[in-house]
């Protein structure tokens, strides 16, 4: 039976080779700028790659063009709002400011701030001054209202891995790239993933950052792309820190609150000093008081 079989293979595809020309297979050698090289690296390695960032991006100060999109296909509902010229301002530990404004015009969209404890977000075109706790776990049946500063600063200023923390490498391969993967865990007994790190093995650059949740809730999903070497005054100002290439692109998912932004950097400077009170938002006069969280909002007297 196995020599009958092989003779029927060997026939089939001896059929094949003749309707095709005698050919069975087609080769075709790729141009050398479309050939991808891989880079090789080892855990420790990538650990100090990604750890230099974390540790040397002490503050950002740029101008950004911003895309919100609300909702998805798992809800039902997608609502793209307009493009907005945005200045963002983050410092660390936990010190963040976005002001967007409508294109042409300039008029302010949203003014929004954070620090550790809070975050405040004023939207004049509704007369509305938003106020909450950063650990509000609460989220609104309108995904835009989702955003908080603190989500673009977990974006922009990295945590540190600590040596303490148990990370584990690996390889994943598609058809768009290949990369190494450090996923670090938290917990004692009862372990859980805690952030899982990709980098792109063309230049070994991030190129994804996912944070989870209790229960292997995905909380956070951050994609890097277009990593450009700092030039004038960004190499002056980050040279010290040894910071040499930041991301231009960057997109931040968050599926819980069901909402992603899509960020294009046009103007940066790094490790810069910035005034605290360039972090302070006041409630303008007249707005509606809205504590998130709360049902009832107040009205400024």
């Amino acid at each position: 039976m196995r020599r009958g079989l092989a003779c029927m293979i060997g026939a089939t595809v001896a059929a094949i080779s003749y309707s095709c020309g005698g050919a069975v297979s087609a080769k075709r050698n790729l141009p050398a700028e479309q050939i991808v090289v891989v880079k090789d690296a080892t855990k420790e390695e990538l650990l100090e790659k990604y750890n230099g960032v974390a540790r040397g991006v002490k503050s950002v100060n740029a101008t950004v063009e911003l895309k919100p999109v609300a909702g998805s296909r798992y809800s039902g509902v997608i609502e793209e709002y307009h493009e907005v010229k945005a200045f963002l301002l983050a410092e660390r530990p936990a010190y963040i400011r976005m002001i967007g404004q409508a294109p042409v015009i300039g008029k302010t969209v949203f003014d929004m701030t954070g620090d550790a404890e809070s975050f405040r977000v004023s939207i004049p075109s509704k007369n509305k001054f938003l106020v909450g706790a950063v650990s509000l776990e609460r989220t609104s049946s309108k995904p835009i209202e989702n955003l908080r500063p603190q989500h673009l600063l977990e974006a922009l200023l990295w945590t540190e891995i600590r040596k303490e923390e148990e990370v584990l490498p690996e390889e994943f391969n598609d058809e768009r790239a290949r990369y190494y993967v450090l996923t670090v865990l938290r917990g004692g007994y009862q372990k859980e993933i805690s952030r899982k790190i990709w980098f792109n093995r063309a230049d070994l650059e991030v190129a994804r950052l996912q944070e989870f949740g209790r229960k292997g809730a995905l909380l956070s999903d951050v994609r890097y792309s277009d990593w450009e070497p700092l030039t004038g005054d960004q190499q002056q100002t980050a040279a010290a820190s040894g910071i040499t290439f930041f991301p231009r692109v960057i997109q931040i998912d968050r599926p819980h609150d069901d909402y992603r932004l899509d960020l294009e950097v046009t103007k940066l400077t790094l490790n810069e000093d910035i005034p605290v009170e360039r972090f302070k938002l006041e409630q303008p006069a007249g707005s509606e008081l809205v504590r998130v969280g709360e049902d009832a909002p107040e009205k400024k007297p």
